[in-house]
């Protein structure tokens, strides 16, 4: 493709994707029993209902996939044919699929450098099954992201040269995500994996945007109209308020099952408010309201059709 699209952080802007980089496969021979039945493990546990009206931070739909007969390894390297639409994507539009209740299990965290790295290890794995079985019931392409943990005051991407700092929390560029310890925040978020596991998830949702062919699609948009007009603006919060949803999705339907804990998933819900544009000073990931609003609706209805900032009203994504 000509077009080079690339993602940002939770409350920070990255550059342009120069390059495609090599990806890490995750499809070993020896893993492919454990997956399958950790597929099967979050079939039994499939549960359909109403949505919830309940905005409490107490409340999370029951998570469901779609039920086509389509299985994949939920891990894996996995082929596929990107579908470069927005609003009108196929993973937007089934008002039953989300992702199905998983058992993701985590290291307890401790705030080191260490400690955090084998915490969001972890957490990609869990990500990796939760989204990787997702797509792949579209026929969608999946691969799992590099992980990289930087620890300088800047780091080199395909997207440029990043400083860390309290803007640069976590970072996607490519096929690559960035976690630098300095950038988290321990000194003011303490000890509380939930707020961290959103952040790492809101950075996985710009993945599950790139594996769907989201991201082209949107920065073929951007470049139309220009990166920094009102109209590119526009399109950027969307970009950002969907990775929102998405993550709030992840931990909906992770929440009491395994080492995601309703604390955990309490303390993540009220952070929300704390990150946005109008923490940042920037005009391209939404307003605080609005980034709480669109994670809270991903964590409370898990249903993907729920995450399609490309047909919201422009007042829902200011």
């Amino acid at each position: 493709m000509t077009n080079t699209p690339r993602s940002a952080s939770d409350t920070s802007r990255s550059g342009r994707r120069h390059r495609r980089s090599k990806s890490r496969s995750g499809a070993a021979a020896t893993l492919t029993f454990t997956v399958l039945a950790l597929i099967l493990v979050g079939v039994l546990v499939l549960v359909t209902a109403k949505q919830s009206h309940d905005t409490g931070p107490t409340s999370s739909a029951p998570a469901s996939g779609r039920n086509d007969g389509s299985t994949g390894s939920g891990g894996g390297t996995v082929p596929g044919q990107k579908v470069l639409k927005l609003a009108d994507h196929p993973i937007l539009q089934d008002p039953d699929a989300g992702l199905q209740n998983i058992v993701c299990v985590l290291p307890d965290w401790h705030s080191d450098q260490a400690s955090a790295q084998a915490f969001f290890t972890a957490a990609e794995h869990c990500l990796d099954q939760a989204w990787g079985t997702f797509l792949q019931g579209y026929r969608l392409p999946f691969n799992p992201p590099t992980l990289h943990f930087p620890t300088g005051s800047s780091f080199q991407t395909a997207c440029g040269t990043i400083a860390v700092g309290v803007a640069t929390a976590a970072y996607y560029c490519d096929n690559n995500l960035y976690v630098p310890y300095r950038g988290l925040q321990i000194e003011q978020y303490g000890d509380n994996p939930g707020v961290y596991l959103a952040l790492f998830a809101h950075e996985y949702g710009h993945h599950v945007q790139e594996m769907a062919g989201l991201m082209d699609a949107v920065w073929q948009r951007i470049y139309q109209v220009g990166e920094n007009t009102p109209a590119g603006l526009d399109l950027s919060r969307r970009k950002e308020l969907q990775a929102q949803c998405f993550s709030g999705m992840f931990l909906g339907a992770v929440v009491d099952h395994g080492s995601v804990t309703r604390d955990m998933y309490a303390k993540a819900w009220r952070d929300q408010d704390t990150r946005g544009d109008n923490t940042s000073g920037s005009h391209d990931h939404g307003t605080n309201a609005h980034y709480a609003a669109w994670w809270r609706k991903g964590a409370q209805f898990n249903r993907a059709v729920q995450c399609n900032t490309f047909s919201a009203s422009a007042s829902d994504v200011s």
